[in-house]
């Protein structure tokens, strides 16, 4: 019974370390400066892209492999080459039609912010990265780990000191 008490201890502990942290704010807010910021950011991102408005995002070709990378894994399929070829042009405005953008198969500043944001928030929804997906599979395990895989092993290690057991 003590040993069972002592891990949910150390359980509440570590999962309630950060809601400590938590709390109303008591930063004054700007309501109006905010809302102008999200109009602008809006009219900005229905602006029809151009070459132009891609060259000012810097593409260089890494860059470009980033973003054929990134929507591939969100369901359009291209080829990571780093060039945007006719094709990936065409993934692009499939990809700008589906997500409301006027379709141009360029990118602007705001809809490249939103295409990384998206596979991000879609890579951390699946809840394991190709990082560690990757680094499991070379360990021969699944993989993931986790605050939860954390917890365990630190709940495990306790239990596991107590009873002698390692």
């Amino acid at each position: 019974m003590r040993v069972l008490v002592l891990a949910l201890s150390i359980l509440g502990l570590l999962v309630g370390a950060n809601t400590a942290k938590a709390g109303p704010s008591t930063t004054d807010r700007d309501v109006s400066a905010s809302v102008d910021q999200t109009a602008t950011a809006d009219e900005a991102s229905q602006e029809v892209a151009t070459q132009e408005t891609e060259d000012r995002i810097g593409l260089d070709k890494r860059k470009r492999r980033d973003v054929q990378r990134r929507l591939t894994r969100l369901g359009f399929d291209t080829k990571a080459n780093g060039k945007f070829d006719a094709s990936t042009r065409a993934v692009i405005a499939r990809w700008q039609a589906a997500r409301g953008y006027p379709r141009s198969g360029y990118l602007n500043t705001l809809q490249h912010q939103a295409l990384v944001a998206e596979s991000v928030s879609t890579a951390n929804a699946s809840g394991v990265s190709e990082r560690s997906r990757h680094r499991a599979h070379r360990r021969g395990g699944r993989g993931g780990g986790g605050p939860v895989g954390a917890i365990g092993g630190v709940v495990g290690g306790v239990v596991g000191g107590i009873f002698g057991r390692r």
